[in-house]
């Protein structure tokens, strides 16, 4: 099914106009019972889909400023792919300081999530060390060579306590105002080592020399393995020594 989903949040939704919403998903802003929201149509399992509603509404209920989705007439959280949500205001981070603000929300992200269970068909870094694919990474489809890279980088990770990473905290998928700093697109979260959303401008996690060095290496191989092979996974892959 398509569009013709939208149905099922009600008689008073329409489609405005697309969103920048990367390679995976269709994504729209949407009115909805005269409110701004967005639509994103995808490809998920509703296993997948489940795990990510579920996510963000236990992170809302925490305080944590996300996307929320807003349930169908009948009470579900998606229905054929897709989820809608309520639009969330702000502009990216500027300054160290507003990177700083960054760093702790995504600390707080971590906190409340030691525990959680890892995202359907998703593997973390380490789990990468002993099986060659996962959701979007295929390690065979790698030169040998940049494989072994990669996992020596993830390996400095093992070990180390994991919980909900974003995935993918870049300025555009974060929304800042002067109350509070919201993470939108979770469509890279997964379970993982938490250092891999620290490595940020100025360092505002405060992160020492090592751990920057290893959360940095490991990031760029992580960054490396998902979008291989563009332009993109080969500067990232670039950046991780050679073994």
């Amino acid at each position: 099914m398509g569009w013709e989903t939208l149905k099922q949040w009600g008689d008073d939704v329409a489609r405005i106009e697309p969103l920048s919403g990367g390679v995976a998903n269709d994504v729209w802003s949407v009115r909805l019972n005269g409110q701004l929201a967005v639509a994103r149509r995808g490809k998920r399992s509703d296993a997948d889909l489940a795990w990510e509603t579920g996510l963000l509404k236990h992170l809302s209920r925490e305080g944590i400023a996300v996307p929320v989705p807003i349930p169908t007439t009948d009470g579900r959280l998606f229905a054929s792919g897709i989820v809608v949500m309520t639009y969330v205001e702000g502009g990216s981070p500027q300054t160290e300081a507003d990177w700083r603000r960054v760093a702790h929300t995504l600390r707080q992200l971590h906190r409340l999530t030691h525990g959680w269970p890892q995202r359907p068909g998703w593997r973390g870094s380490t789990d990468l060390l002993h099986a060659d694919t996962g959701t979007r990474i295929n390690l065979g489809a790698m030169p040998p060579e940049a494989v072994a890279r990669c996992r020596a980088a993830w390996a400095r990770l093992v070990g180390r306590p994991t919980c909900v990473v974003h995935g993918d905290p870049n300025p555009r998928n974060i929304r800042i105002t002067a109350n509070r700093v919201a993470l939108i697109d979770w469509d890279e979260a997964h379970i993982d080592v938490p250092d891999l959303d620290l490595v940020m401008p100025h360092n505002a996690a405060g992160l020492d020399d090592e751990a920057y060095d290893i959360a940095a290496q490991a990031s760029a191989a992580w960054e490396a393995a998902v979008c291989w092979d563009d332009d993109h996974a080969r500067k990232c892959l670039a950046q991780v020594r050679p073994v």
